[in-house]
């Protein structure tokens, strides 16, 4: 079972960068960008993890999470460009669990989120995270593809696509953003290799590719995992 993340970033580039390696390490992510809205957010969505940038408009990090430690005791894993002693101090004396300093690279940030995951009691160290939408189960730990009970194999871009939507079926999914997924894979790749990738994956999991009935087509805006099969 995998993570729910909650992501309190302002800039939405780097919360969108966040967002894409919590969704290729297995898990889900909410993303807010501020810190009124991240109370808010703790309180409807229960995450395991909150990922808390401290530069937040109208509640800082800061007091996020001197609000989160009064009422709750989910993991808080704080983000800041400021590295001065004193502002790590008051980070960890306000209960988070973790603290990193900007710039950090995805790799080590996602290292960091298992630890404390794992160390949370969140998420065990063996334990799985396979996901599950539209006919279709990924297991990240495994690397493996099913499609309705069969293997599928697919290439390293194919995968990250697939797993991306998996675990947020029924989001629509812009040619860019799917490019993301796979920047880790082919930095050369361009949105229109992300059709090709469609192309091919619908190959390999529909019934009838000529008409898809799970990797459906947005107009106008890129692809969607219709997760209606379940």
């Amino acid at each position: 079972m995998c993570a729910h993340v909650l992501v309190a970033e302002d800039d939405e580039m780097q919360a969108e960068l966040i967002r894409l390696s919590l969704v290729r390490e297995g898990h889900t992510a909410t993303v807010v960008h501020d810190g009124g809205t991240a109370l808010e957010a703790v309180r409807r969505h229960r995450p395991d993890l909150v990922v808390l940038d401290l530069m937040l408009p109208v509640v800082d990090g800061f007091g996020v999470c001197r609000v989160l430690r009064r009422d709750d005791d989910v993991p808080v894993l704080m983000l800041t460009a400021r590295s001065t002693e004193d502002d790590v101090l008051l980070g960890l004396e306000l209960g988070a669990d973790d603290y990193m300093t900007k710039p950090y690279s995805p790799r080590e940030l996602m290292a960091r989120i298992r630890t404390v995951l794992r160390r949370s009691g969140r998420q065990s160290a063996d334990q799985q995270h396979a996901v599950r939408a539209a006919g279709i189960s990924i297991d990240p730990v495994r690397h493996e593809v099913l499609c309705d009970g069969e293997p599928v194999n697919c290439t390293p871009g194919e995968y990250e696509i697939l797993l991306a939507m998996v675990c947020e079926p029924d989001r629509v999914f812009s040619r860019r953003q799917l490019l993301q997924c796979t920047r880790g894979i082919d930095r050369a790749s361009t949105e229109r290799a992300i059709d090709v990738h469609i192309m091919n994956l619908r190959k390999k999991i529909e019934p009838d590719p000529r008409r898809p009935m799970r990797l459906l087509t947005v107009f106008g805006v890129g692809y969607k995992l219709s997760g209606e099969r379940g």
